[in-house]
Parts: C-alpha cells; sequence; structure tokens
C-alpha cells in the first residue's frame, strides 16, 4: 500500500454516501489514519454507528440528501476536502431513464454549496472511458457531465476515473460474481467482447484517500485501472477458473441492454434499474490511456485474480436492518424449497393412487417430465437465492393450482375432467395439494420481490 510522506492534520473530512461500496471503505481508511475530522453525510445516519462499530464522538454524522441545497450546505460547513460519491442509479425500475437528471440537481447543488462554505477540494469517483467517444451512454454521459458541473464551484476538483471496481459490495463486481457462481452455460450479448481494466476497490480507496495530501492532483482527471486489459468474458473464465468450475459461454447479438439487465436481475440480486446503465456502459472500452496517476501515486495494483479473492474473503457489512431482511429471505426460502419438493412428492402419487391409464401415454409422461424440471430448475435458483427460481416456482404453482383445481371440481359436480371415481384418500391428496400448490405461490411471490443487494 502506498505511504505518503505528508500527511496534513486537522483536516475535516466529508464523506459522501458514507454508508455505500465506496464512502464505507474510505470512512474506515480515514479513520485508521488518525490524523483527519470524519464527517459522514447519509440519509440514513442511524446505521452509521453500527456500520462502523463507533460511538459518537469519534466520527461526525451529518443527515442531507443532495437534492435538498440547504441540507448540503450544513453538511458542508467548516468541510476542508470532500469526497462526492453521489450517484441515483439505484431508483426503481420504472424511473431508472430520470437518473441523470436527479445526478445533475445534486452535482449543482453540491457545487454552489461547497462554493458557499469555501470548501478548499472536492475528489469525485467517475467511470473511466474515452471522453471524446461522441456516442456515449446515457450513464456515461452522466458522469461526465457531473464532473463538470463540479468544476464550476470555486474548490479545487479531482476527477479519478474508473472501470469496473472489484469488491463485495459493487455492482459491477456483483453481476460478475452472481452470474459465475450460478450458471453452468452463459448466454451473453455482445458487449461482453468489449476491453475494460477492472480494478481493485482497495486501490480506488487508496488512489482517493492520498490524493488529499498531494497538491498536484488539484483541478486533473485521472484514468485509474488494474494492471491487466480484460473482456467482461475473461473475467468470467478467470472467476470460474479460481471456482474450480466449468463455464460455457454461448455469445448471441440481439440482446439489448435491457434485455440483459431483466435477465441479470432475474439471477443475480442486482436491480435492473442499476443493471441496465452498467451495461449500457460497458459497450465502450474501458482502459487507461494516460497514466500519470502512477507517477504521482506508485501503488502496487491488485491483478484479477488477487482482487477477486479478496473480494471473496471480505465480509459482507450487515446492519441491524439487512439482518432482519435478511431474516426473513431465508424463513420465505425455506418454506418455498419444502413446500415445492412437497409439490412434487404429491404429484408422484398420481400414478399408483389414480386409476388414470392415459397418465402413461406418451403426451402426459412428457408433461410430467416438464413439469419436474420446472420444479428442480427452480429449486436450482432458490438455493441459491436468484429471483429466476421465485419466478419459475410462481409459474409452477400456478399452473398446478389450476390444473388440481379442475381435478377437484367432483366436489362441487358429479364427475371431473381427469377424474372420475375419486375415493377419500384421493379426495384427501387433493386437498392437501391444493394447500401445497397455494404455499408455493404465496412464498415465490414474497422471496421475488425481497431477493436484493441490501449494501452497494
Amino acid at each position: 500500500m502506498y505511504n505518503s510522506k505528508h500527511t496534513k492534520p486537522n483536516l475535516r473530512i466529508l464523506v459522501t454516501g458514507a454508508t455505500g461500496f465506496i464512502g464505507s471503505r474510505i470512512v474506515k481508511r480515514l479513520l485508521a489514519n488518525g490524523n483527519y475530522t470524519v464527517r459522514c453525510m447519509t440519509r440514513n445516519p442511524e446505521i452509521i454507528y453500527d456500520l462502523f462499530n463507533l460511538s459518537g464522538d469519534i466520527v461526525e454524522v451529518v443527515k442531507a440528501d443532495a437534492s435538498n441545497y440547504l441540507e448540503l450546505v450544513e453538511a458542508l460547513k467548516e468541510v476542508d476536502v470532500a469526497f462526492y460519491l453521489i450517484h441515483s442509479m439505484e431508483g426503481s425500475t420504472k424511473k431508472w431513464q430520470e437518473f441523470s437528471k436527479r445526478d445533475r440537481i445534486a452535482a449543482e447543488n453540491f457545487a454552489k454549496a461547497a462554493s458557499q462554505t469555501n470548501t478548499k477540494m472536492i475528489i469525485y469517483l467517475s467511470g473511466l472511458i474515452d471522453m471524446k467517444h461522441k456516442d456515449l451512454s446515457e450513464h456515461m454521459q452522466s458522469r461526465k457531465e457531473v464532473g463538470d458541473i463540479l468544476r464550476t464551484s470555486k474548490a479545487k476538483v479531482a476527477i479519478f476515473r474508473a472501470a469496473v471496481i472489484l469488491g463485495q459490495g459493487g455492482g459491477s463486481f456483483q453481476m460478475l460474481q452472481y452470474l459465475v457462481e450460478r450458471l453452468p452455460i452463459m448466454v451473453c450479448p455482445k458487449w461482453v467482447l468489449t476491453k475494460s481494466q477492472p480494478i481493485s476497490v482497495d486501490d480506488v480507496v487508496t488512489y482517493l484517500i492520498t490524493s488529499i495530501e498531494l497538491e498536484n492532483t488539484a483541478n486533473k482527471d485521472f484514468d485509474i485501472g488494474g494492471p491487466e486489459i480484460l473482456t467482461y468474458v475473461d473475467m468470467m473464465k478467470r472467476y470460474s477458473a479460481i471456482l474450480n468450475k466449468s463455464l460455457k459461454i454461448v455469445i448471441i447479438p440481439f440482446l439489448t441492454p435491457r434485455l440483459s439487465s431483466y435477465w441479470v436481475d432475474l439471477i443475480t440480486p442486482v436491480k435492473a434499474s442499476l443493471a441496465r446503465p452498467l451495461i449500457d456502459s460497458l459497450k465502450h472500452e474501458a482502459v487507461v490511456h494516460d497514466n500519470e496517476i502512477q507517477k504521482l501515486i506508485p501503488i502496487k495494483l491488485m491483478n484479477f485474480e488477487e482482487s477477486i479473492k479478496t473480494a471473496m474473503k471480505e465480509q459482507v457489512r450487515k446492519t441491524k436492518i439487512i439482518k432482519k431482511q435478511k431474516t426473513s429471505d431465508s424463513l420465505n426460502r425455506k418454506i418455498l424449497i419444502f413446500s415445492l419438493i412437497s409439490l412434487g412428492i404429491i404429484g408422484a402419487t398420481y400414478y399408483f393412487l389414480d386409476n388414470k391409464n392415459y397418465l402413461f401415454t406418451p403426451l402426459w409422461i412428457i408433461l410430467a417430465i416438464v413439469w419436474y424440471f420446472g420444479i428442480l430448475f427452480a429449486l436450482f435458483f432458490v438455493k441459491d437465492g436468484a429471483r429466476l427460481g421465485s419466478l419459475v416456482a410462481g409459474i409452477i404453482g400456478w399452473i398446478t393450482l389450476i390444473f388440481w383445481g379442475f381435478n377437484n371440481l367432483y366436489l362441487i359436480y358429479d364427475n371431473s375432467i381427469n377424474l372420475y371415481y375419486p375415493n377419500v384418500l384421493v379426495a384427501i391428496r387433493n386437498f392437501i395439494g391444493a394447500i401445497v400448490a397455494g404455499l408455493v405461490i404465496a412464498a415465490s411471490h414474497n422471496l421475488f420481490h425481497k431477493l436484493r443487494v441490501l449494501g452497494k
């Protein structure tokens, strides 16, 4: 790790997004340094002390929303250096297109507030891409615009541009992690062939914090990346090699960013509203064109394998709120797994409790195989926590409930479409089967809406 020979004590540092993926790591590193007064800006101040296991006299906490100018003025009072780590991509899926507008408003408010409070320096983490490119994605265009707006303030501004950041809790890393770990076969769009220069989150934090103490980083842009240039396919293959897992990759040209984001949403806990702008930005190469930062801050960068292994070992941060959420998820998952297995067992009784010769015809055997495959498919993804498992389980549950509902018409009428001579045991089976199918539907619905990445 790089160690600066010069330390500026007694600086008050504001970290926006202090509970987030990058912000929380910066706070921990600043506190470990011990030479700064650290102020955490967040919309949820009640979780700060739990997150960092701190007492109130060690860190300042301020509640502020970047869309509120007056709150920003209060947050920036007497601040020397501010880390700008604000972005709005985690909005609802229906409003994902509005993130650039929200980012623009936040940056304008922050620049004006920094000028009013005489903040000396703003350090901003942006996205790595050739900014001369005319066809930037909306995500990357917004990242560039935010940097331009921050430069309108009276403060000195240092902008660091990174591509894929490898670390537990980051959106890009979570996409990579869950796709590789959960899928034996990957159907990918052509953007997975785009070159990138992934970097460890620890190296990113080192660059950002060290720039506080270097005068010649002010009012400059820096490309930061790891030591290797890789495509997303390269990253997936090397990640699977670390896991000693076989991975088949099939590339098709017609998967759009929207379709890809929905697929990511179903396989991983990353929301489509976050995945879509990230995927859209991957259509451009993201490699370092100017390595000036290595001359100013000559650190030994982690390679891809080192970054992944560090991320895998990292313990995911948990708050009381997250623990409560995960407890609820675990209960719903157990209920769904139990009810799916029960559904399969009850379905098997049709072959020895009912007098139905047609169940042994090719058509019904094929339907049974598809039904059981659906149950196994759902179990596989439910076990791993993918929303796709909940979706398939819900579909299986509804189809089964409707089918068995017709099968139970004899309880109301004199005969049934599927069963002509029911007995008591069959009636009990059908009643229990309907309850279990309903349980599958309820549990899958609850789990589908709760499986998300809870920390970014």
